[in-house]
């Protein structure tokens, strides 16, 4: 039989089907994807093969295969620094939930995770929320925001999970879709989902005042089939995104902006950094390049190569 992980809770994986129904599976034997260290070898939306057995009376799978993935996302493991855990596989887009305060969600943040998006090759839309809760200069901020993410060529969308504003829009991006809502504790990536598929009934918290964050709600990754044509994958919350193991190199190709101008560059090699006749350095002092998204390529690309080149959504303490 074949299916897709909806579940995971280590040891038991709920897996649904090709004929509709929904299986409790465990894995035969040891799993061992190759080139991937990680703490988990099956993750929600791998595609499977299991069989199934009766055993006590009871009917269970047993994963045998996995296809290959098109893509997935992974974080660090806790306590084990050098390994990592498979957030999600297969998947068609990332919502990544940004809120300018409550909690505050920073630019270098946002080009960390849309870096390592790009490196994955998942579509990433930026979702800004909360924006009830806004005055005029914040709002302002918001646009500024997204009219500088939009010009780069990501898709932006002002949202409120309380007043429902442009839940019909991001509905319409999910149709027909794998999607996963990512982003920091309390952003409202729960109360959001709820908004968009009552039902779900998923857990919320409040934000803790002391620190500004959000109470971690979610411990694991789960699919749901939504009522209109859609799929979401609930994460876990995040605060610190790192990347992919990217060459020095090759850093700059996955800033869209910098990746169609390097070729103008007067050296193929060129970081951007002190190079002379850089067609990056000269967009910036023009203002086509963003001097936000400048910065965060330097912190990338003088990061510490154990803290930036192991991709990881690390998880709220």
């Amino acid at each position: 039989m074949k299916g897709t992980v909806y579940k995971s809770t280590g040891s038991w994986y709920t897996v649904k089907a090709e004929d509709g129904l929904f299986y409790e599976c465990r894995i035969k034997g040891k799993f061992r994807i190759q080139g991937i260290k990680s703490t988990n070898p099956i993750a929600v939306g791998d595609r499977v093969e299991f069989k199934l057995q009766t055993k006590n009376e009871k009917t269970q799978g047993v994963i045998h295969d996995i296809e290959d993935r098109e893509n997935y996302i992974v974080r660090r493991s806790v306590n084990l620094s050098k390994r990592t855990h498979i957030l999600a596989a297969n998947i068609d887009q990332l919502f990544l939930v940004i809120t300018l305060n409550n909690p505050p969600t920073f630019t270098s943040f946002i080009d960390r995770f849309l870096v390592t998006a790009e490196a994955y090759h998942i579509k990433t839309v930026l979702l800004f929320n909360k924006i009830d809760t806004y005055n005029d200069e914040e709002l302002l901020e918001v646009k500024h925001l997204s009219a500088l993410y939009r010009n780069i060529g990501y898709e932006c969308l002002g949202i409120s999970a309380k007043t429902e504003k442009n839940i019909d829009k991001l509905k319409d991006f999910m149709k027909e879709k794998v999607s996963i809502f990512a982003g920091h504790s309390g952003v409202g990536k729960s109360t959001l989902i709820n908004v968009v598929e009552p039902g779900l009934n998923l857990k919320t918290k409040e934000i803790s005042e002391q620190h500004k964050q959000g109470q971690h709600t979610t411990t694991f990754a789960e699919m749901f089939d939504l009522s209109f044509d859609a799929k979401i994958i609930d994460t876990p919350g995040v605060k610190g995104f790192g990347l992919v193991d990217v060459e020095k190199e090759e850093l700059s190709d996955y800033f869209p902006e910098f990746f169609m101008r390097k070729e103008a560059c007067k050296f193929n090699n060129c970081l951007h950094v002190k190079e002379p006749h850089c067609a990056i350095k000269d967009a910036l002092e023009t203002g086509e390049i963003a001097w936000s998204r400048y910065r965060s390529y330097l912190q990338l690309l003088e990061g510490e190569d154990e803290n930036y080149r192991t991709d990881y959504w690390e998880e709220e303490s």
